[in-house]
Formats: structure tokens, C-alpha cells, sequence
């Protein structure tokens, strides 16, 4: 029997006068691209349990934001679990499916439209039946739950392929399904040496069975967002650690490959196309201080247009483009306190217009 989570409707009434009533924060210094105000920053989501690492997607008509909650923390538990919430707004959401993996830690939730179909992937550390003392990416397995409906969810369903892979962002492009994939090279023990870590892309026919079509990095690889443009090229950001990240661009059938480091850090990274311009979110450290901050990426640099309201535990933030001139960020975030001075680690949301817009 499912554990059952506060509707978000009484929750945002709980909190409305949490809500952080911030003047607008604008950005633009460099003139070739838009002006970003930046609004109604609340918090969405908080149950007492730590939650983390979002997504957002629209599917049919609806709108949609996963992210993970667990009561022991931001480390490995089995009693992990997956949200998945729907809105037809934006405004007001209501959880529709919740899924965990036993003996397993389920984190990293990301959407994939594909098929028809509305997938959700996630990674999973395997733990038995407690937070384990030792962990390796070789044990590492991709399951996902899917709806064709938004209402009606599959049983969770284990990854074929994946195993030894932490999965993380996904895309589609002419009619197969890509997947982030890191792993230690040639599978071998033990995964201290960020050297022997590489990151590969992950093919599927279905979104169920996965091969290897190529990798991001040979070594020092992590997390990765990515996208195809409309001609098969593809673009990705890359976290390396705690070092600069990595742009990186290729073509089908990616054999050849181009890398460049960037002057900075970027942990959770997303990337997105927002009308001609990409855009960049993830965190960075301000003043030795971790902050969600958002960048227009123009010329392989980056070009900070916000930081949100964040600090410690924060980042992964996931991203709904709303209309040409409007979007909606998630992110997740650790600043605030509950009502005995505790810290929280709870669900935002920001919204986003381009100003000067014709």
C-alpha cells in the first residue's frame, strides 16, 4: 500500500505566507540577448522529508513535475520515492503516481515524451534494506514508469542494458530514445578516480532496452543535459566533478567529437532551447556558497541572467516553456527554515518572461 502525500493544495495554502513576495530580478547586461524578468519564486512543495531533483514537461494539454522525496535524506535509502505531479495550470498540482524501487535508492527522475508515451527514468542505488556503507556504480540500475494517459501509470519497469549505468537526462530524436549513462570504464572496481568515469549515450528503439550509441566524456564524466537540433546535431553540458563543465557537440552517428571546457562549474546542469536562444541552469558556487543561478548560452559562454533564491542542499532545476516570451522554472533548495529554525530541503517554482519582446 502506496505511503499517501499531502495534496499540494492544501500545502500551498499552508505556506502561502511563506511565499517569497521578491521584487523582480532583471538581467541582460549583454545586449544581444533578451532581458529576463524574474518572479513569483515559491515554494511548491514541502512535507518534512528532504526533496530533490526536478523535472518538468508538458503532455497533452497538462503539465507535469517529478522530483524525489526521501525521510532520511539527500544520501542512499531505500525508502526513496518518486512524485509525479500534474497541473493544468501551473498554479495548483496534484499528485498523480508515486513508485519507489525496493532495496533500492530512486533518484534523478527525468521525463521523456516518446512514442505517445510519457516516460519517467530514474537511477537507482542499490542499498538491501539499509542505507548501505559502501556504494559503486556497478550496481547501478535504470528503471521507468510510463503513461499514455497521465492518469493510468505502468508498474515501475527495470531498464534492460543499464545496469552498472547511473541514468540521468533523456531525448528523442528520429523516432529513438537517448539516455545520459555514466559508468566506470570497463566496469571496473571501485569509482574514486574520476578518471576511469565516463559518460555514454544510451540508444532505444522503445524506451525499454537500451544500447551504448556513444560517449560524452572518456573520463572525469558526470551529469549531462543535452539536446538535438532539428538537423540531428546534437549540444550538451556537462558537469566534471567539482571543475569547470564541458560543452560538448557532435552528429549522428556521433563518432567525432567537440569538447571545450567552460569558465565554470555547473552542478545538475539543464540545458533547454527557449526560442533561438539556449539556456542554461544549475548550480555554482557564489562566494564558496552553492546557488541555483540560470545563464543564456551564446558563443560557448555563459552568461548569467539569475540567481535564485537557494543555498546549501540546492540545483537540478527542470524547465517548461510556456510561450515565446514566458517559461516556468523548478528547482529545489535548502535555504529556508522550518518553524522550529531547522533547515528544509523543499520544491520551488520561478517564473520567467523575456522582456521587450515583440
Amino acid at each position: 500500500m502506496k505511503k499517501q502525500i499531502p495534496s499540494l493544495i492544501p500545502l500551498l495554502a499552508l505556506f502561502s505566507g511563506c511565499l517569497m513576495n521578491l521584487p523582480a530580478l532583471l538581467a541582460g547586461e549583454n545586449s544581444t540577448l533578451p532581458e529576463v524578468e524574474v518572479t513569483n519564486v515559491r515554494r511548491v512543495f514541502h512535507n518534512g522529508e528532504h526533496n530533490a531533483f526536478t523535472d518538468m514537461i508538458e503532455f497533452k494539454g497538462k503539465y507535469y513535475l517529478t522530483f524525489r522525496t526521501c525521510p532520511g535524506g539527500h544520501m542512499l535509502f531505500p525508502s526513496s520515492r518518486i512524485l509525479v505531479m500534474q497541473s493544468d495550470d501551473t498554479k495548483t498540482w496534484k499528485q498523480v503516481e508515486e513508485f519507489s524501487v525496493p532495496k533500492r535508492d530512486v533518484r534523478d527522475p527525468h521525463f521523456l515524451i516518446f512514442k505517445d508515451k510519457l516516460f519517467v527514468y530514474t537511477g537507482t542505488w542499490y542499498c538491501g534494506d539499509a542505507p548501505p556503507k559502501t556504494r559503486t556504480l556497478n550496481q547501478h540500475l535504470g528503471y521507468a514508469v510510463w503513461t499514455a494517459d497521465g492518469t493510468n501509470w505502468s508498474k515501475p519497469i527495470m531498464l534492460e542494458g543499464t545496469y552498472g549505468h547511473y541514468i540521468w537526462r533523456a531525448a528523442a530524436y528520429d523516432g529513438k530514445a537517448y539516455l545520459c549513462g555514466r559508468r566506470i570504464k570497463h566496469f571496473t572496481e571501485g569509482d574514486k578516480d574520476r578518471e576511469l568515469i565516463e559518460t555514454a549515450i544510451l540508444e532505444s528503439d522503445d524506451g525499454l532496452v537500451w544500447k551504448t550509441a556513444s560517449l560524452f566524456n572518456e573520463k572525469q564524466g558526470d551529469e549531462t543535459a543535452f539536446l538535438f537540433e532539428k538537423n540531428g546535431d546534437l549540444l550538451a553540458i556537462g558537469r566534471s566533478g567539482t571543475k569547470p563543465a564541458w560543452v560538448m557537440r557532435s552528429r549522428p552517428p556521433f563518432e567525432k567529437w567537440d569538447r571545450k571546457q567552460l569558465d565554470r562549474y555547473i552542478g545538475g546542469p539543464l540545458l533547454a532551447k527557449w526560442g533561438k536562444h539556449y539556456l542554461v541552469g544549475g548550480r555554482q558556487l557564489k562566494n564558496r556558497k552553492p546557488v541555483t543561478s540560470l545563464y543564456w548560452f551564446q558563443n560557448d559562454q555563459l552568461h548569467e541572467f539569475a540567481s535564485l533564491p537557494s543555498g546549501g542542499d540546492n540545483s537540478y532545476p527542470g524547465i517548461l516553456i510556456l510561450e515565446p516570451d514566458r517559461a516556468l522554472i523548478s528547482y529545489y533548495s535548502s535555504h529556508e527554515k522550518d518553524e522550529k529554525g531547522k533547515p528544509i530541503t523543499a520544491i520551488y517554482l520561478a517564473d520567467l518572461k523575456l522582456k521587450n519582446q515583440k
